[in-house]
């Protein structure tokens, strides 16, 4: 699996050939010029017909499928290689790119700081059944998709061809959870929203102190549990020397979370919101069946939204930040000379249509996804989100019996990690 993989799966007999291809290759000046047409067209297109928010946006999207590509952060992996052989580096990444966003998040929130003058607000969702079985459904789904909505984005703009499936199921799933929604909603048990900062009488200070003990304990567990099963560490990737690293080969992990962390923070104070992935794919998926003859504006999903619904996707802030974070996986892919399409087998896009439909049903009923729910959510000091990771975490030791099923491997410990 060349892309998402590079640095997270252990190297089996079906990965040896892609692990060759894993040197640095020589840039590729056509695409990556393509690719830089395609984005300064997109981004004149949207100066001039949408708001100025959004060609920010696009932007801040660009830099975060670079930053995602070039370092190959994954959720998906950090997830199974904690759960499969005990290496917690990539969940210790995790931590501190949650620490930066809750430092980062905590004055914005607290002051309502706006670049455009509006009143940000962050991903605070209820706790209740829905959460569980959605976010146990995700953990499954991108165990079996090859990746989390934010690696399904990168993968598909690094061309990774099985990806396109597991993308296009996510969208069908994310529209089936749509006009599903107001079962999960109304009939199913659910509690208020829960934030750690207003919910609590701590403020934001207080809620910023507490997260960071959380971090800290959870980076300590890791280490625990890494001692006591001693798992294979994770290779190095070729990478550049010196300045050229910028735009070929490998970034270190933690580098990128803090980045991650910075441009997130940039969304919220920009949009208003985090960043998020999902709601788009509903979002595509939900005007595909309303083109089809579906009654999509009597989902409970849309109720007073249908403008939403109705309007260009070009006016959707998380569409612009999807399509942001595909061509700037599609430029790191292509300046580190690794843009390429490849072989699908029957049970890799098997277990993409699986993964892709769990995926985006189970971010629906979840409220996001590793971007909307683990990121933005635990940013923004909600429950849910912490909640989210653990019932993800449960659903990727299932997955881990599932996957080879389908032919996917699994990490054992005496694996090599590249």
């Amino acid at each position: 699996m060349k892309y998402m993989s590079t640095i997270v799966q252990p190297v089996s007999q079906q990965e040896s050939a892609e692990k060759k291809s894993s040197t640095l290759n020589k840039p590729q000046t056509g695409l990556i010029i393509g690719g830089l047409i395609a984005a300064a067209v997109l981004f004149v297109f949207l100066l001039i017909t949408q708001d100025i928010v959004q060609p920010i946006l696009l932007v801040i999207g660009l830099l975060l499928g670079y930053t995602l590509f070039h370092a190959r952060f994954g959720f998906t992996s950090a997830f199974r290689r904690l759960a499969s052989v005990g290496n917690g580096q990539s969940l210790r990444a995790h931590m501190l790119m949650l620490a930066v966003a809750v430092t980062l998040f905590a004055p914005i929130l607290a002051l309502s700081f706006s670049f455009f003058g509006g009143t940000p607000q962050g991903y605070v969702s209820p706790v209740g059944v829905s959460l569980l079985v959605g976010a146990f459904m995700f953990g499954i789904g991108m165990q079996l998709g090859g990746g989390c909505a934010s690696g399904t984005l990168y993968a598909v703009g690094g061309g990774r061809s099985v990806m396109f499936i597991t993308l296009l199921f996510f969208v069908v799933g994310s529209t089936i959870g749509a006009a599903h929604f107001n079962f999960w909603m109304e009939d199913m048990p659910s509690a208020e929203p829960f934030s750690l900062a207003t919910s609590t009488g701590l403020g934001y200070s207080g809620a910023w102190l507490v997260s960071l003990g959380i971090f800290a304990a959870v980076a300590a567990i890791t280490i625990i549990i890494e001692k006591k099963r001693r798992p294979p560490k994770m290779a190095a990737v070729p990478s550049e020397k010196g300045w050229r690293r910028i735009f070929r080969g490998s970034w270190p992990l933690f580098a990128a979370a803090v980045i991650l962390a910075v441009l997130n923070a940039l969304t919220l104070a920009t949009r208003d919101a985090p960043w998020g992935v999902t709601s788009a794919f509903t979002l595509w998926g939900s005007k595909a069946a309303y083109a089809m003859g579906f009654d999509v504006e009597s989902w409970s999903y849309w109720a007073g939204d249908l403008a939403t619904l109705h309007g260009s996707i070009f006016a959707d802030s998380t569409t612009i930040l999807n399509f942001g974070v595909i061509l700037g996986a599609f430029l790191a892919s292509a300046a580190g000379g690794l843009f390429s399409f490849t072989k699908i087998k029957a049970g890799n896009a098997a277990a993409s249509v699986i993964g892709g439909l769990l995926m985006g049903y189970g971010a629906r009923l979840a409220f996001g996804c590793n971007i909307g729910a683990y990121f933005g959510g635990i940013a923004s000091f909600s429950a849910h989100g912490y909640i989210w990771g653990v019932m993800a975490l449960a659903g990727t030791f299932l997955a881990l019996f599932l996957r080879p099923l389908f032919g996917l491997s699994v990490p054992k410990p005496k694996d090599t990690f590249c």
